[in-house]
């Protein structure tokens, strides 16, 4: 068995996985629009619009299409674990613009650096950069 995660966007899934391909060192694997269906697409509005798209991210499937009304995530966040500091405010950087931060970049007890904010896509991210993990006294 396996757990993959399907976001949902509203017409710009192909910008969000290329921004991540080209930002966070993720790779496409597959990308399907409406329009390259069997069949094709129903509405042509929605022909260059993402049917079904898939992305490998820090050895992480994630799988990704276009949907009408697509609404931002809203209760749950990926959660990206960097090795070091500097690539935690690298990222958040990159993807704060355009988008919400919920909790700025900062030093916590249980990480060197995090933040909690929405891409521009609409994507919500955990960004950590965890402390070790210390056993109970």
């Amino acid at each position: 068995m396996k757990l993959l995660t399907y976001l949902n966007y509203n017409g710009n899934c192909a910008e969000a996985f290329k921004f991540y391909e080209q930002h966070l060192g993720a790779k496409i694997t597959f990308s399907m629009t409406h329009g390259e269906a069997p069949g094709g697409s129903a509405d042509p509005t929605w022909a260059h619009a993402v049917l079904h798209a898939r992305l490998n991210l820090g050895g992480t499937d994630l799988l990704g299409a276009d949907v009408p009304n697509a609404e931002p995530m809203r209760s749950a966040y990926l959660s990206l674990n960097v090795d070091s500091s500097e690539e935690a405010e690298r990222i958040h950087g990159l993807l704060a613009e355009g988008g919400q931060i919920f909790m700025p970049m900062q030093e916590t007890f249980f990480a060197h650096r995090f933040s909690m904010l929405r891409d521009r896509f609409g994507t919500s991210w955990l960004i950590i950069h965890e402390r070790p993990m210390q056993p109970p006294a």
